[in-house]
């Protein structure tokens, strides 16, 4: 790596350093300290269910009919559902902040985001657990050889893999359906809002940059149909279910998109902010162009710094 090219790495990180600290990014994780605790202890109890065992219902003989899919792998490890849902959309926030340098946005985004998905992981297992339904691939699950065994009152007895056993009785509701949809549906709701999708000017092809991130979470729960892991009515509770967090928990952080506000995040003390900002750019210009790189806020016209840069 040359010289040069490490200086420009050194610049842009300091940049990004330098406008964090003077959008308040301290204050404001401060300020929200509390959301981030409830938000870790939400996360605590998502991991904590997974060490519990589900109910194990009761499944007859003449219920196997529906229940002798065969069993196959994920079209879409859950892994790649951490990746779409979660950290996608993340690295989108990312981008903007770099773009529109607002703390507040990328603060609000990322916890929103984080919220949208962890409700949506806990009531989604919580009920997992709770009902117990068997997946439409149980009968293998439950058989690997294929020898049903029933006991007196005509219930499965199982003689496959403890854990495979109890993966199958984890069909309702989906997870990686209510998982798609809570994290590509609060992305979704952000595009909107970034890029006025219903400022009423006419401009209908913005709606297929809102409406991809849901067709690829409809996609995601068409697969888990496809592999036999979930029956229909399991994939569609999963979706409003992930849809309808994502749409509460975005509302709880950003206007609606069709606000006209919409594009900017809830905040308080906007005028004084603004004014912080304003003469903390300053400050940042003359310790940047003492080091020989390049501010940010260079390009910026007075207008873009009057409006907090957004």
């Amino acid at each position: 790596m040359s010289s040069s090219t490490k200086g420009l790495i050194y610049c842009t990180l300091s940049q990004i350093a330098s406008s964090m600290t003077r959008s308040n990014g301290m204050k404001v994780a401060r300020t929200f300290i509390y959301d981030w605790l409830v938000l870790m202890l939400l996360v605590v109890i998502e991991s904590s269910l997974h060490f519990i065992h589900p109910f194990y219902c009761f499944v007859g003989k003449g219920m196997m009919t529906n229940l002798m899919y065969p069993l196959k792998s994920d079209t879409v490890p859950f892994w790649a559902v951490l990746m779409y849902a979660l950290l996608l959309p993340m690295v989108i926030f990312v981008v903007v902040y770099l773009r529109k340098r607002d703390i507040y946005d990328l603060h609000h985004a990322v916890l929103g985001l984080w919220y949208s998905t962890t409700f949506t992981a806990v009531i989604t297992d919580a009920i997992k657990l709770a009902v117990g339904q068997p997946r439409p691939d149980f009968f293998w699950r439950c058989f690997p050889d294929g020898k049903d065994m029933y006991d007196q009152w005509g219930n499965v007895i199982c003689h496959g893999k403890r854990n495979v056993i109890d993966e199958g009785h984890k069909s309702f509701p989906s997870g990686h359906t209510s998982w798609s949809f809570a994290g590509l549906g609060f992305l979704s709701l952000y595009l909107a809002g970034k890029i006025k999708a219903f400022d009423h000017k006419g401009h209908v092809a913005k709606l297929c940059i809102v409406f991809f991130p849901l067709l690829v979470a409809s996609l995601v729960g068409v697969s888990r149909l496809d592999d036999h892991r979930h029956h229909r009515q399991d994939v569609i509770v999963g979706g409003l279910l992930g849809i309808t967090l994502a749409v509460l928990c975005y509302l709880q952080v950003f206007p609606p998109p069709y606000h006209a506000q919409g594009w900017r995040p809830y905040a308080e003390n906007v005028p004084t902010r603004q004014a912080v900002e304003t003469q903390n750019e300053s400050r940042l210009d003359e310790r940047s162009s003492a080091n020989g790189c390049i501010s940010p806020t260079a390009s910026r016209s007075p207008l873009d710094m009057e409006s907090g840069g957004r």
